[in-house]
């Protein structure tokens, strides 16, 4: 499960109204007192006023209703500073990026800019003249770059989610640091329209977010083909598919191609992690990496240093005291790259990619560390280059060879800190490697990871048999026991049903990728409880099979086709809980 203690799900955002759930955003960021968390904060009543007009409008057609989320400040946010953490590259866009724009039109508010690695030039989150966000985990550690402020946000619970970038590991890195979900999406499967970028042909916008549910689904929000990036790609969605358990092969590192400098708790937590997969059904495989790690290393010691030179030639040729001196050194190394040296470098990843393809073709994705081992600020200062070109071991070569990848929080060390993997696939399967994410949450695998008791049966209720509802004393009274708070799998509508006493949903299965993800609770009954409170379910309601977002499918209730007839699609609130919080909150008013 996520072992951040911290970070909090789009469930809990949606328990509260837009204007509740703003609050309770800058409140929370108010509490944790960080102020190199973020660059630029909006002005707390100006979000309270979009959050009560997003309340006035409604939220229907609005899947991230009252979301509050934050961006990385290499990303344009209209009427907001981009800055790229440096202040003589700061401009006011007036339109937001692609990607931010489809978040807003979704309902998501943007509280601010966050803190990053200046330029996006680093994994550790400690190079920017605005200071270093201070770590989730702990607070000695370094927060990880270059998504710093962003993975902070989401980590210590002040957003519902966060973008980041990422060419060399940027949202992979402080995920892991952070213990919480990375989501890096195969390159144009969100527009890098409006991102001041780092290397332009491997950057992407990636997302943060506490789980892989919720990251996925803002990715989804946000994707969309836009023929302004020369680089996008129209691409399936990164919604989970349940995987197929006991026919999927991972890749992994043979043991002698496993570097965690010294950290003996970060190797074993990696092998920890590996037997968690492999519970769930899949075969694990060690390969050689040394052609991965070839690759890794063209990265900065070939050419495309270069790309970061040409995102901010005039800054570097007119200002150049105006970069941190870190940054500086890595960037001004590009000028003495020749037209020779690329095209050699070029050539070179092309046979590389070549003699991985056959790596990669008998296998159905990679599993890696996110990262070898953690350091302290402290370290960082001391030995910048080195420990930062230690961080991105695993993560260097993934869009080089134009591959998907996720971060995940898994299992925890010896030390208590978090331990995440990070899976990667081919280009266009975000799907597939977000389903195996999702089940390393701990959510699935069966009715006992669940927490259901030997012989029972698991049954999801959407509506007024939730906790605290009309309804839940039928399930108590059978002495049900609740096991879990989840959602839906990403492919459900939720409707307010007509002239029901009390009042009561209808949870219907749509084809994949027209729905969205619906908070259910999970309870487990006897068999023969189970079978007495079906009996007492009425129509137009029954019991049918309801797949959760970690692909698990349990008994649940479902509403018949005749009942949806002039029924509230209230999709949209995503669930029952927030639908009759917002009901009566339209009442009071």
């Amino acid at each position: 499960m996520i072992r951040s203690e911290t970070a909090r799900a789009f469930a809990d955002w949606r328990a509260m109204s837009p204007v509740e759930a703003v609050t309770a955003a800058y409140d929370r960021l108010d509490a944790y007192g960080d102020r190199a968390m973020f660059i630029t904060v909006r002005d707390r009543t100006q979000a309270l006023d979009l959050a009560a007009q997003l309340e006035a409008d409604g939220a229907e057609g609005k899947p991230l209703f009252g979301l509050p989320f934050a961006v990385k400040d290499n990303i344009d946010v209209a009427g907001m500073p981009t800055t790229a953490a440096c202040p003589a590259a700061k401009f006011t866009p007036s339109i937001s990026a692609y990607a931010v724009a489809k978040l807003e039109a979704a309902g998501a508010i943007c509280i601010g800019k966050t803190n990053l690695d200046q330029f996006a030039t680093g994994l550790v989150g400690v190079r920017s003249p605005y200071g270093v966000p201070r770590n989730s985990q702990r607070a000695d550690l370094v927060p990880g770059g270059s998504s710093s402020g962003s993975a902070v946000a989401v980590g210590a619970g002040i957003v519902a989610f966060a973008l980041g970038t990422d060419t060399a590991g940027s949202g992979r890195v402080p995920a892991a640091m952070n213990a919480i979900v990375g989501l890096k999406p195969s390159l144009g499967l969100l527009s890098a329209s409006g991102m001041i970028p780092a290397c332009r042909t491997l950057d992407t916008i990636s997302i943060f977010a506490a789980n892989t549910v919720d990251a996925a689904e803002a990715t989804s929000v946000a994707q969309g083909y836009d023929a302004a990036d020369f680089l996008s790609r129209a691409l399936p969605a990164a919604s989970p598919v349940t995987p197929v358990w006991g026919t999927i092969t991972v890749g992994v590192p043979r043991d002698e191609d496993r570097h965690f400098f010294g950290d003996d708790l970060a190797k074993a937590a990696f092998e920890a992690d590996l037997k968690s997969l492999e519970a769930l059904g899949a075969t694990i495989k060690p390969i050689d990496f040394e052609p991965f790690y070839a690759v890794a290393r063209l990265l900065y010691e070939g050419p495309w240093v270069a790309e970061r030179y040409h995102a901010v030639r005039r800054l570097i040729e007119s200002t150049p005291d105006a970069l941190h001196p870190v940054t500086r050194g890595i960037i001004s190394g590009a000028s003495s790259i020749s037209a020779v040296d690329t095209f050699d470098a070029i050539y070179k990843l092309a046979d590389l990619r070549r003699s991985i393809e056959p790596i990669l073709g008998e296998l159905d994705c990679l599993a890696v560390p996110s990262i070898p081992t953690v350091y302290s600020v402290e370290e960082l200062v001391a030995e910048p280059v080195q420990l930062n070109s230690n961080l991105g071991t695993y993560t260097n070569f993934v869009n080089l060879l134009d591959l998907a990848a996720i971060s995940v929080p898994v299992g925890d060390r010896a030390d208590g800190l978090s331990s995440s993997l990070t899976l990667i696939a081919q280009a266009g399967q975000d799907a597939f490697i977000a389903g195996i994410a999702s089940a390393l949450e701990g959510n699935t695998a069966d009715g006992e990871a669940l927490g259901a008791r030997p012989g029972d049966v698991l049954l999801a209720v959407v509506g007024a048999h939730l906790t605290g509802m009309p309804l839940n004393e039928q399930l108590t009274s059978r002495n049900a026991r609740l096991v879990a708070e989840t959602t839906t799998a990403p492919d459900y509508t939720l409707y307010a049903l007509d002239g029901t006493v009390p009042p009561k949903p209808g949870l219907c299965r749509v084809a994949e990728g027209h729905g969205a993800s619906i908070i259910v609770e999970v309870w487990s009954l006897s068999e023969a409880a189970f079978g007495s409170f079906v009996n007492d379910v009425p129509p137009p309601l029954g019991i049918g099979t309801v797949r959760l977002a970690s692909g698990q499918h349990v008994n649940g209730f479902i509403a018949e086709g005749i009942a949806l007839e002039g029924a509230v699609d209230i999709t949209a609130h995503g669930g029952w809980r927030a639908y009759r919080a917002a009901v009566a909150s339209s009442s009071a008013a």
